[in-house]
């Protein structure tokens, strides 16, 4: 569609050339920004669907820009990293990133991504707001209030939270987390559902201490109890 959006930044010529060729014969839109603080610019200026940000920009790192992004903003953002170390990619996904490629990489896979991504993405395909008397949720603004107060969810702790309100006491596996991630049922994967469900608790504690409604079943998953 072209309506979408999307901002580039990548100091990378080769990679960013063959990354903009790719994504606009969809019919995208894509501004390039090769260094963090021209990013942090042109998100301000005008914020685009997605962001594909390179972890290793020449003036600061990808991972430090996503941490500052991610305490005002959910836009969805795919990293571009060389690191194949999973630490570099679970810290990204613990940020708030929706999903990762390691160089070198296919651009048919990129686009792939970012199509799915573009659409888990938008409000018409998110689960209805659920009827439980402490969440209210506000799909079609991608919003979420507990005890009343909105809160500030990445768009992986929304999507979680979102699936765990549409079905209250239903008890999910982390794969079927993963699938309303859009993300492969992999080890590695597995356990960072383990670490957006430990970041959900810690939000939810910080408007109501005295409650945990997320419950862990040992040895199957997850589930959400209605207050």
């Amino acid at each position: 569609m072209s309506a979408y959006r999307i901002l580039l930044a990548e100091d990378e010529p080769a990679i960013a050339d063959t990354l903009l060729y790719a994504l606009q014969r969809e019919g995208w839109q894509v501004q390039h920004c090769t260094l963090a603080r021209d990013t942090e610019a042109a998100l301000a200026a005008e914020p685009p669907q997605l962001l594909i940000l390179d972890i290793g920009l020449p003036d600061d790192s990808g991972l430090a820009l996503l941490g500052r992004l991610r305490r005002h903003s959910e836009l969805p953002v795919m990293l571009l990293t060389a690191r194949a170390d999973e630490v570099d990619r679970v810290l990204g996904l613990e940020l708030g990133a929706d999903d990762y490629v390691v160089k070198p990489f296919s651009p048919r896979e990129v686009v792939a991504r970012v199509r799915a991504i573009l659409k888990r993405s938008q409000p018409a395909a998110v689960a209805a707001a659920n009827p439980g008397s402490l969440f209210c949720h506000e799909a079609a603004a991608r919003r979420i209030r507990f005890a009343g107060q909105a809160l500030a969810l990445t768009p992986s702790e929304y999507r979680l939270l979102a699936t765990l309100l549409a079905r209250p006491g239903q008890v999910f596996s982390r794969s079927q987390l993963l699938d309303a991630l859009g993300e492969a049922a992999e080890d590695s994967f597995e356990r960072t559902i383990d670490s957006h469900i430990k970041t959900l608790r810690a939000k939810l504690r910080q408007v109501r201490a005295d409650l945990d409604p997320i419950v862990t079943h040992r040895g199957f998953g997850y589930a959400l109890e209605q207050g």
